[in-house]
């Protein structure tokens, strides 16, 4: 666990996606422990509401609760998004977690599966809470990528995220969504600068969590003796949303409770913006 997060967050309201296994459910767990207000995702709220209870019985913080998000319907992402805001609740840290890897198929919306659940999804989840974050300051946005965003040299295909899995193993789609989810904390920070809102990307290290469920077991066998425990893994992610050295740094990207320097082509800000226009652009051709 990282040495770092021991700071409190009595009264924050913190919102982490994908908190049932893994990463997403030691983040909820700890900001718990620290005292925030912590709202986790899952499915559906039958899903989210035993991991609620175990989180409430662990840490003794009542203020846990479940919300109903599917990031691979942009549809049910709005709508997941509307549900918040009906609440009048304050926004404090936005933890995008959730994601997936090693999976061939594409979306109910008919995008590549990693770049529809591990990009789109939060992109649109995150640009309707903007203005609650911005109300809210200070706030933070925090977004797991992953080193394998540094594979991804070729840039985006926006082409290729617009039909079915092409590789066996999908690694290739996932390191672009990767690289997608640091170019939009890249492009985020430039449209949230001076508001309060301070964005992260990072590397929670390699884990062994449900992410890899659908690369092929004797693959995902050999590659999990190599892999951090959850625990360990959700350190870098708790280091960016709660740390409190870092609310004056934004845009940045982390590893191991680092700064570290991403690829070329995460660092390139006309990269950035474009993602940004056709992300806003393929979600208002769904929703019209």
């Amino acid at each position: 666990m990282a040495k770092h997060v021991g700071s409190d967050m009595s009264g924050r309201v913190c919102l982490v996606t994908g908190a049932t296994s893994g990463i997403g459910k030691v983040t909820a767990l700890e900001l718990a422990r620290r005292g925030a207000h912590v709202i986790l995702t899952a499915r559906t709220v039958e899903k989210g509401q035993p991991v609620v209870e175990e989180i409430q019985a662990a840490t003794g913080n009542e203020r846990v609760e479940a919300h109903a998000l599917e990031l691979g319907d942009l549809a049910k992402t709005r709508q997941s998004a509307l549900a918040f805001l009906a609440r009048d609740l304050p926004l404090h840290v936005l933890v995008n977690n959730a994601g997936l890897a090693g999976q061939r198929d594409v979306t109910s919306d008919g995008f590549e599966i990693q770049f529809g659940v591990n990009h789109l999804g939060p992109f649109l989840f995150t640009t309707l809470l903007l203005d609650r974050l911005r109300e809210s300051a200070p706030a933070r946005i925090v977004n797991v990528s992953s080193t394998a965003h540094y594979d991804a040299k070729s840039g985006i295909n926006y082409e290729a995220v617009r039909r079915s899995t092409q590789s066996l193993t999908a690694l290739s789609e996932y390191a672009v969504s990767k690289l997608a989810n640091v170019l939009f904390t890249k492009e985020l920070t430039r449209r949230l600068d001076g508001t309060g809102v301070t964005t992260y990307a990072l590397h929670p290290g390699v884990v062994a969590t449900d992410v890899w469920r659908r690369i092929p077991s004797p693959v995902a066998w050999v590659m999990k003796q190599f892999m951090l425990g959850p625990e360990d893994g959700s350190a870098t992610t708790l280091y960016c949303a709660a740390e409190p050295s870092l609310a004056g740094e934004s845009g940045r990207y982390y590893d191991d409770c680092r700064e570290k320097t991403p690829s070329r082509q995460a660092q390139d800000p006309a990269l950035a913006a474009d993602l940004w226009t056709r992300s806003e652009a393929f979600a208002a051709a769904i929703l019209k």
